[in-house]
């Protein structure tokens, strides 16, 4: 389905009925990524996937898409399903999308989960790195893609997983040069939420890759550890949904309940 919001297509799935959960993806990907887990939650609950902007089939708004803006996409796409209260999951970017709403509209928040993502804002090297990354995409973006999303998995489960990630890669080629760019200027200057997860007025869930190759393991446990979030950490990459697929639905089941 699709939204008109602010002149630009937003895409959308909405299936399933019950308690609404509402599935984020991350940078490079799009609703595509939750097909599986999808399939799963929708037969007991209610199950919104949405294209965040830039990616997947929905347009893009501008040169920055900060994580305001996204979050502003979110709510205007259930606005017009007439979902007030839902639990929202997000993965990696999906996570700073998911803080933005729930920051903005806490009312509207069940439960939080964020996977293989983080409340910290990005320090100066990363800021730096994200800099490098648009000029890498404006010379080649092709490679800078295909690179992007191999260095997503542990080393180790590349080629375990070279069906999925020939799959990934061919989706996020999709991803115009300007939702790219857009959102790694968005994520550049998003602001640290990590009070949040001390005092959201809402169940939240940290799940974390022990070999993540894009978040520090360290950081992000010890930031798990001092908030009131439940904690879950599984042995592989940034790519929980599929390297550790099943020990992920489960505890996202156990998280919505």
């Amino acid at each position: 389905m699709i939204l008109e919001y602010k002149g630009t297509p937003v895409f959308y799935t909405d299936e399933g009925k019950g308690a609404v959960v509402v599935l984020l993806h991350g940078f490079l990907e799009s609703s595509y990524i939750w097909a599986d887990v999808k399939t799963s939650l929708a037969k007991r609950y209610r199950v919104v996937c949405i294209d965040l902007l830039g990616h997947g089939q929905s347009g893009c708004l501008g040169y920055i898409h900060t994580m305001e803006l996204m979050a502003e996409t979110v709510c205007a796409v259930l606005k017009q399903l007439k979902i007030r209260r839902s639990t929202l999951i997000g993965h990696s970017m999906g996570g700073y999308v998911a803080l933005a709403y729930a920051e903005k509209y806490p009312d509207n928040v069940k439960g939080l989960c964020l996977a293989n993502s983080t409340a910290q804002a990005d320090s100066e090297e990363r800021k730096l790195n994200r800099d490098r990354a648009i000029e890498a995409i404006k010379t080649n973006h092709k490679t800078f893609i295909r690179m992007a999303i191999s260095n997503l998995f542990r080393p180790k489960n590349r080629k375990l997983y070279a069906n999925e990630i020939k799959a990934l890669k061919k989706e996020a080629l999709k991803t115009p040069i300007q939702g790219v760019i857009a959102a790694l200027e968005g994520m550049k200057i998003r602001i640290d939420r990590e009070a949040l997860l001390h005092f959201g007025p809402y169940k939240k869930m940290i799940i974390i890759g022990r070999k993540d190759p894009v978040l520090d393991y360290q950081t992000l446990y010890s930031q798990a550890k001092e908030s009131c979030a439940e904690i879950l950490v599984f042995p592989d990459g940034h790519m929980s949904f599929i390297e550790n697929k099943d020990e992920f639905l489960k505890g996202l089941m156990h998280f919505i309940e």
